[in-house]
């Protein structure tokens, strides 16, 4: 456990290094796909059975989209075979651990979250305030770098379990 808590501590701070200053190299897509992965080390999905494929959806950013879907769909990594789903709309949402909410969609994030209402899924969402309206885990830039805030009620709520190392690096909603 102490092994995979150093190597999340150093991920994130080459996350930091990568986006602490304007003009880096690394797009913000990257970085986001990089840290949702990262996430998932930290998370705990109940009933989550191995055999199946651990379903990453995005709404309302290609870019996301397309480097979650070259970087994991349908790779193994550790004791999950990832599967990268894109979705045009609300209603096509279905059957994902976790949901990324570009900004494209922010406005959708309500019916969203209605759709989702009692399923076991991560929202994570790059939009100001929508931390403070349930989204689990929401992108923010603080002095040129991306933080992100966890809303533990609404992590609650999906019935996740957040490991302390997760939750000491983010801003607590």
């Amino acid at each position: 456990m102490r092994k995979l808590q150093t190597t999340f501590a150093l991920t994130l701070l080459l996350i930091a290094s990568l986006t602490g200053k304007a003009g880096s190299d690394r797009p913000v897509h990257e970085i986001h796909s990089m840290m949702i992965y990262n996430f998932i080390k930290y998370i705990q999905w109940p009933g989550y059975d191995s055999s199946q494929d651990f379903v990453i959806g995005v709404i309302g950013d290609d870019n996301v989209y397309s480097t979650l879907n070259t970087w994991y769909d349908g790779k193994v990594r550790g004791d999950k075979k990832y599967a990268v789903k894109k979705f045009n709309s609300v209603n096509e949402i279905t059957g994902c651990h976790i949901i990324y909410v570009g900004k494209n969609e922010g406005r959708s994030f309500e019916s969203i979250q209605r759709k989702l209402a009692g399923y076991p899924t991560l929202t994570i969402t790059d939009t100001p305030g929508l931390g403070q309206k349930g989204s689990a885990i929401n992108f923010r830039t603080v002095n040129n770098k991306l933080v992100f805030e966890l809303n533990q009620k609404t992590v609650d709520q999906a019935n996740l379990k957040v490991s302390g190392q997760l939750a000491a690096m983010a801003i607590l909603i």
